[in-house]
C-alpha cells in the first residue's frame, strides 16, 4: 500500500511540474486554467469559488493578493465572430498552496497537491533569501540551470508547433534579442572556440535576459496556438525583439554590451571537480 501511495505521489508531482512556467526572474508560476483539471474540477465556476476562498485566506494572512494572484484574463472567440472574456490567473506557489488548502481534500489528488505546494513554497522562501548571498559564478550556475530547463520545455512546445530546424528557430530568438546577431555571431564576438556553448559564457544578467526570451516565447507559442515552422521562428524573433525593447525602455544594458565572464561554466565545473578530487586524496 505504501509503495502504491509513493508511486501515485510521484506521478501527481510530475503533473504539477509539467504545467509549471518560469517568468523572466526565474520564478515559477502556474495558470489556474491548467491547474483546474489536474485538481479534478470540471467547471470553472466551481474552481473560481476555491480561488476566491484562497484570496481571502491570503488577505487574512496580511499578504498582498496581487503578488500571488495575477489576472491574465483574455478575450476568446466563441463562434459566429463573437468574443467573450475568459478569466484566468497567474498563480504563485503560495497561491497554489492556498487553493489546495481550500479545495476538496477528499480528492486524493488535492491531498497530494497540498503536500507538494507546501514543500515547494518552503523551498521558494529559502531560495529567494539565499539567492542574494550567492557569488556571481553561483548565480550563473543557477540561472544556467533554469535556461537549460527552459530551453528543453520550449523545444517541446516548438516541436508541437511544427519546428524541425531548431538551429534556425533559436537563431531567430537571438536575432531579436541581440539586434540581428545569430548564435555564431555572439560566439565570435565573445571569442569562443568552435561549438563552445554561448550560454555557458554569459553572466547572470545576460542569462536572465535570455531566460525571459525563452519563457515568453514558450507562452506565446502555446497561447496563440502557433502552427508552422516559419510562424514559430517569427514568433521567437518578435519576442526577442520585445525583450530587447523592454531592456532599452528601462535604461538597461543591452545583452551584447554585458561583459563575458573570464571562465566558462564548463571550466568552473572542471576546476570544482579537480578541487573535490584533491580533497578526497
Amino acid at each position: 500500500m505504501g509503495m502504491i501511495l509513493l508511486i501515485s505521489l510521484d506521478k501527481t508531482n510530475k503533473l504539477f511540474e509539467d504545467i509549471k512556467h518560469i517568468d523572466e526572474y526565474g520564478v515559477e508560476f502556474w495558470y489556474a486554467r491548467e491547474l483546474m483539471p489536474i485538481l479534478q474540477y470540471s467547471k470553472w465556476q466551481n474552481f473560481e469559488k476555491i480561488i476566491d476562498k484562497a484570496k481571502i485566506a491570503c488577505q487574512n494572512s496580511k499578504v498582498d493578493i496581487l503578488d500571488h494572484f495575477t489576472d491574465v484574463s483574455k478575450m476568446v472567440q466563441v463562434g459566429s465572430g463573437a468574443y467573450r472574456k475568459q478569466v484566468d490567473y497567474k498563480l504563485s506557489r503560495y497561491a497554489c498552496y492556498l487553493i489546495t488548502q481550500n479545495g476538496d481534500s477528499r480528492k486524493r489528488v488535492v491531498a497530494f497537491a497540498q503536500t507538494y505546494f507546501a514543500v515547494q513554497t518552503r523551498k521558494q522562501e529559502l531560495s529567494e533569501k539565499d539567492y542574494f548571498s550567492l557569488t556571481e559564478d553561483e548565480k550563473r550556475i543557477y540561472q544556467r540551470s533554469l535556461t537549460k530547463k527552459g530551453n528543453h520545455s520550449l523545444n517541446q512546445v516548438a516541436k508541437k508547433a511544427g519546428v524541425k530546424n531548431f538551429d534556425q528557430f533559436h537563431n531567430a530568438g537571438y536575432k531579436g534579442l541581440y539586434n540581428g546577431e545569430t548564435a555564431d555571431d555572439i560566439a565570435k564576438r565573445k571569442g569562443l572556440r568552435y561549438r563552445e556553448d554561448i550560454l555557458d559564457n554569459m553572466g547572470s544578467d545576460e542569462l536572465i535576459a535570455n531566460l525571459f526570451r525563452i519563457s515568453q516565447t514558450e507562452q506565446k507559442l502555446k497561447k496563440d496556438n502557433v502552427q508552422g515552422e516559419a510562424k514559430a521562428r517569427e514568433t521567437h524573433y518578435e519576442v526577442g525583439k520585445k525583450v530587447r525593447k523592454a531592456i532599452a525602455d528601462i535604461g538597461g544594458i543591452m545583452p551584447e554590451d554585458l561583459p563575458t565572464p573570464e571562465k566558462s561554466l564548463k571550466e568552473l565545473e572542471k576546476e570544482n571537480k579537480q578541487y573535490l578530487e584533491c580533497k578526497e586524496d
